[in-house]
C-alpha cells in the first residue's frame, strides 16, 4: 500500500466512522468478514516481499512456499493462546470468559490475536522445518522480517473495523469513536463516557510505527547491504518492533497488567527481545570494525 494512504490515515478516521459493517458477505453458514481477509492481504504482502528476498539472495522461492504453510498453522495457535492465557484480562469479560466458553478460543475472526504468541510458536515451526529441510535459517528470518511490519501495517486495519485496539480517551484530533457496544470498562459507562468521547486509535499508532520499518529495514538492506551478515536485518526487526510496541502497551486498556504497575507481560518480552538483540548485533560486528592504532 502507498505510504500515502498511512500519511492521510488519522483524517480517515473521522470520514470513515461508523466503520463498515465487520461482515463482507454472508453464503448460508460461510461468513467472509473484512478481518479475516485482510489478514489473508497481510499474509500474501508479507511473504511476496519475504520470497523475492529470498531469491535476490539466492536460494529458492519454492522452498519459502511449501514452508510457510508450516509455520502459519502454528504461528496462529500461539497467536491466539498467548493472547486468550496471557494478554486478556483477568475479568469476566476476559480470560474468564474463555475459560467458561471454551469454544470461543477458536473463534479468530471476532480479533484477539497476539503477536508475540506468533513470535514463539513460528519461530520455534520455523527453526524445526529448517532444520528438517536444511535450509539457512538466518537467510530465512531476514526476508521474514523484511516482509512483517508491512504485514503487520495491513493487518492492524482488521483491528479498526472490528472497533478494537484502542486506548483511553483522548481530545487528539484523530481520536477514534468507538460504538457502546464495542466499549471495554469502565468506558461502557456512557454517563461517564458519553458517545462523543474518543479514544487512541492504538492500532493506527503500531500500522504507522510498522509503515516506518518497513522502509527502514528496506533502506537498510539496500545501502547496507555488504556489511550486514545474515540475521541482522531479524535483529534490526527485534530492535524496531518490539520499541514501538513497549511504549504503545502503556496506552492498552484490554490488557493484563501486574497489579499495582502499569507493565504487562509484552513490556518483559520487548525489554529482552531489544536488549538482547542490541547486544548479539554489537559482538557480531564488534571484531569487523577497525581497531585504532
Amino acid at each position: 500500500m502507498p505510504l500515502l494512504f498511512w500519511t492521510l490515515a488519522p483524517s480517515l478516521l473521522l470520514i470513515m466512522y461508523p466503520p463498515v459493517d465487520p461482515v463482507i458477505v454472508r453464503f448460508g453458514p460461510i461468513v467472509l468478514r473484512w478481518y479475516g481477509l485482510l489478514m489473508a492481504v497481510a499474509i500474501i504482502v508479507g511473504a511476496q516481499i519475504a520470497s523475492r528476498e529470498l531469491t535476490r539472495k539466492g536460494q529458492k522461492a519454492d522452498d519459502f512456499w511449501d514452508m510457510l504453510l508450516w509455520v502459519l498453522i502454528p504461528a496462529f495457535i500461539g497467536a491466539r493462546l498467548y493472547y486468550v492465557f496471557i494478554q486478556s484480562p483477568r475479568t469476566a469479560e476476559g480470560v474468564r470468559y474463555y475459560l467458561s466458553n471454551p469454544l470461543a478460543i477458536l473463534q479468530i475472526w471476532d480479533g484477539g490475536i497476539h503477536i508475540f504468541g506468533a513470535f514463539i510458536a513460528g519461530g520455534l515451526a520455523l527453526w524445526l522445518y529448517a532444520r528438517i529441510r536444511q535450509l539457512p535459517l538466518l537467510k530465512y528470518l531476514d526476508a521474514i522480517a523484511l516482509g512483517l511490519p508491512l504485514a503487520q501495517a495491513i493487518g492492524r486495519w482488521g483491528n479498526f473495523i472490528n472497533q478494537e485496539l484502542y486506548g483511553p480517551p483522548t481530545t487528539l484530533p484523530w481520536g477514534l469513536q468507538i460504538d457502546s457496544d464495542h466499549r471495554i470498562p469502565p468506558y461502557q459507562d456512557l454517563i461517564a463516557y458519553p458517545e462523543t468521547v474518543r479514544f487512541h486509535p492504538l492500532f493506527l499508532y503500531e500500522s504507522l510505527w510498522n509503515v516506518i520499518g518497513f522502509g527502514l529495514l528496506f533502506w537498510i538492506s539496500r545501502r547496507w547491504e555488504r556489511q550486514l551478515k545474515d540475521g541482522d536485518l531479524a535483529l534490526l526487526y527485534f530492535i524496531w518492533y518490539p520499541t514501538g510496541r513497549f511504549f504503545i502497551e502503556f496506552l492498552r486498556t484490554d490488557s493484563w497488567f501486574f497489579p499495582g504497575t502499569p507493565f504487562n507481560v509484552v513490556h518483559i518480552l520487548s525489554l529482552i527481545a531489544v536488549l538482547g538483540s542490541i547486544i548479539t548485533l554489537y559482538r557480531r560486528h564488534r571484531s569487523s570494525q577497525p581497531h585504532s592504532v
